[in-house]
């Protein structure tokens, strides 16, 4: 999938870098280090994949590519300052180093530009469909933070805050590819659909790493969700089929936001198949995504969507 994508990601570079051009260099400087520091840029890729499957031989799906990125990338300059986080990526997060403030107006930025970008290309669906992702995501993150030290918070509430948060980006990638190519509404839906399970396998699986990943390979301190007080999929599974005691270890550290006793809480997630019925989870909706892909031509591109989907759930990084 990568030597497929090579050409046109490198492209996909080249528009971020130009468009991250500003006469203030505080801002270059915040920019730059969050965009350069790595990441899998699966939803830009997730935008060239939809409009090449789809026989896009124009040069817009790159635009909308980095637009994605540039509203990703400010929602994790936000995210870090809400959560205190210090790593991503395997790096210092732009907050540890700039500080809160640079970072919520560097993102301010990046969402602003991203704006100006997705009205150059003169299509009021395109707006209509990133305006609505921009807007579900800030609800997602609210929604999170209102979820935060709540231990009392059932699957639908969490999976809601997944499908808000982090898969309506996913969605908003797949319809892009789709819209740059005046596909016909179903297709545009269809590719919505796989970018929504997708995403949602992502995320789901992301929750699992924090449990099972190593901070070396997943960029970010392992266990970071408990000490923010995020009552994800494996901790929401563990207290329900764990014992009281157990139960009440994993509410008291969620409710207080507090990781000291992480390593009770790992031996207990295990213990309790609490990642398996995660795992099985992210594996139903990535087996929905590739449904949804049934109503694409056969294609290499379309093959490299299907692997994409396969790696979400098999990733461990």
């Amino acid at each position: 999938m990568l030597s497929l994508l090579e050409a046109d990601m490198a492209e996909v570079d080249r528009v971020i870098r130009a468009r991250l051009h500003s006469d203030v260099a505080l801002v270059r400087q915040v920019s730059e280090y969050i965009i350069q520091s790595g990441g899998k840029r699966l939803r830009p890729a997730l935008v060239v994949l939809a409009a090449k499957a789809l026989g896009y031989r124009g040069v817009q799906h790159h635009e909308m590519a980095a637009v994605v990125e540039f509203i990703h990338t400010a929602t994790l300059l936000h995210d870090d300052v809400v959560d205190a986080s210090d790593l991503r990526r395997g790096r210092d997060t732009a907050n540890a180093l700039f500080g809160n403030a640079t970072s919520v107006l560097v993102g301010d930025f990046l969402y602003s530009r991203a704006f100006q970008m997705m009205v150059s290309v003169k299509n009021m669906r395109v707006m209509e469909v990133l305006s609505d992702a921009t807007n579900i995501i800030a609800e997602g993150e609210v929604l999170q933070l209102m979820n935060c030290n709540d231990p009392n918070i059932d699957e639908a509430a969490y999976l809601r805050v997944i499908r808000y948060k982090t898969a309506k980006l996913f969605e908003a990638a797949g319809r892009l590819g789709a819209l740059v190519c005046n596909a016909p509404r179903e297709v545009e839906d269809a590719l919505g659909s796989y970018g929504m399970h997708l995403g949602t396998a992502f995320q789901i699986i992301d929750d699992v790493l924090d449990y099972s990943g190593e901070t070396d390979l997943i960029g970010k301190n392992v266990g970071d969700d408990l000490a923010e007080g995020k009552p994800t999929l494996p901790l929401l599974f563990a207290m329900k089929h764990g014992t009281q005691q157990e139960a009440d270890i994993i509410r008291d550290a969620i409710t207080k936001g507090d990781s000291s006793n992480f390593q009770r809480i790992l031996a207990i997630v295990r213990n309790t198949g609490a990642l398996e019925h995660a795992q099985r989870q992210a594996e139903a909706e990535s087996k929905l995504a590739t449904a949804a892909l049934s109503a694409l031509p056969s294609s290499q591109y379309k093959e490299a969507l299907l692997q994409l989907s396969a790696f979400a759930v098999t990733r461990e990084f």
